[in-house]
Formats: C-alpha cells, structure tokens, sequence
C-alpha cells in the first residue's frame, strides 16, 4: 500500500498516452483517471484505474475495437453497461468501459468525485483499505459497501 502521490504523475502520463492512443481510433468518447491513484493523499496499491465514458448506442461497437487493444481481463463481472481491460502500461492498468449516464458509469465519477472533494470520506476510504488489506474478500466486500454509499444519489 502506498499514497497515491508516489504515482500519481505517472497516472497521468498514462492517461495521455492512452488518450493519444484512443483518440484516432473511437469516436466521441471520454477518458477520465479514476481510482486510489487518482485522488491526491488516497492510499493505493499502485495501479491506475481509467474510465472510458462512451455514448450508450456506441458501447457494443467500442468493445469491440477495444478487444483489438486491450486485454480482456475480468470477463466474469461484465455487465450490459460495463466492460474491463487492461492496458499495457508503466504501472499495472486498468480500463473500464460504460455508456455515459449508465449506473456504472455514475459510480465510477460520483464516487471519485465524492473521495476527491471530501477529506473525511478519503480518511474513511484509507482506513477501509487499511483494516482490510490482509483480507482480500473482505476488502472487496467492505470496499463495495462503501462505494454503494457513495454512489447513493441522496448522499
């Protein structure tokens, strides 16, 4: 575990390059850095996280090219508005797909807006990661609860 500030300048150089590479091959579409890596102060494992935001009527489409890109990782957890790569990178990659204004797609911003602008929530989120770093399923299960939390309209 580490802070995100120890990579956060190489998350971002990821970002661009992977903007680069996308940009001539999908048409209207937006890359965002999201993630532990992503939130300045935020505890990470080192990984970076991306969020390709696509119009709906062209997910189908964008997996596909993807795929050509890509690697399909974590195809088990798919869903009709959500698909998962990773990308050949400096620091291990990840990049999730999902059509603009779809539950996915709201969880993934909302939730990292929310950490980002809030410092309460992001000493929440580094003691989640904390208590449960020996545990990997149940710091999935902690971690899923929180981020259904967030994600909460209301909240």
């Amino acid at each position: 575990m580490r802070r995100s500030d120890d990579v956060i300048e190489t998350a971002r150089g990821i970002l661009r390059a992977e903007r680069s590479r996308l940009a001539g091959l999908l048409g209207d579409h937006e890359l965002l850095l999201v993630g532990g890596s992503s939130v300045p102060g935020a505890l990470t494992k080192g990984d970076v996280d991306l969020h390709l935001r696509i119009p709906p009527a062209a997910f189908a489409e964008t997996v596909e090219i993807l795929r050509g890109v890509y690697r399909v990782v974590l195809p088990h957890i798919w869903q009709p508005t959500l698909a998962t790569f990773e990308a050949d990178a400096p620091l291990p990659t990840g990049v999730a797909v999902t059509p603009a204004g779809s539950e996915h797609d709201l969880r993934f911003t909302r939730t990292w807006q929310r950490l980002a602008a809030d410092p309460a929530l992001l000493r929440a989120y580094n003691d989640l990661k904390l208590a449960a770093q020996s545990d990997p399923e149940e710091y999935e299960r902690r971690k899923s609860a929180f981020f259904d939390t967030l994600a909460a309209p209301n909240q």
